[in-house]
């Protein structure tokens, strides 16, 4: 008796630099994840400021699709902090977070930044694998920092990446 698999078909992404204008797509975005997401304008604002950048990622082979994911980052003296990343949930597991997030520190380590800073729930075990896989470490705690879906609180834990 044969049991069939199912395999996963690859997806290959490109990985573009966040340009002011795209707002409602990020905000779309970011409306999958988050109890209060931000808004188009918000992002606007965010793209807007010279310290703030951001990456996108595009599936190859969709056409003119939108993103499926993007990172937004603050960079200010010696330091920078991830403000927000999202990944569409038909897009998880394939490798974009690490993609956008290793676009982030190149970007940083280009700009001589010693250090990179986030906050993630303590309750994303998948984001905080990834993190920890990208060498970031637990350097503190936010109790009740994020709104949950059932109107409760869920703590932050603060990573920290040393870029030098």
């Amino acid at each position: 008796m044969r049991i069939p698999f199912l395999v996963r078909a690859p997806r290959e992404f490109l990985i573009e630099r966040l340009q002011p204008g795209c707002g409602h797509v990020l905000a779309e975005l970011h409306s999958e994840d988050f109890v209060r997401p931000w808004t188009d304008g918000e992002f606007e604002q965010l793209l807007a400021q010279d310290t703030v950048f951001g990456f996108a990622g595009l599936e190859i082979g969709k056409g003119s699709a939108g993103p499926v994911g993007f990172v937004l980052a603050r960079h200010a003296a010696d330091e920078a902090e991830i403000l927000t990343i999202a990944v569409a949930r038909s897009h998880r597991r394939h490798g974009l977070g690490w993609l956008l997030m290793n676009s982030v520190l190149r970007e940083l380590h280009s700009e001589r930044v010693e250090a990179l800073f986030l906050e993630v729930d303590e309750a994303n075990a998948a984001a905080i694998a990834l993190y920890r896989r990208l060498g970031f470490r637990e350097v503190g705690k936010r109790p009740q920092y994020y709104r949950t879906a059932d109107s409760g609180r869920s703590g932050a834990l603060v990573m920290r990446r040393d870029l030098r």
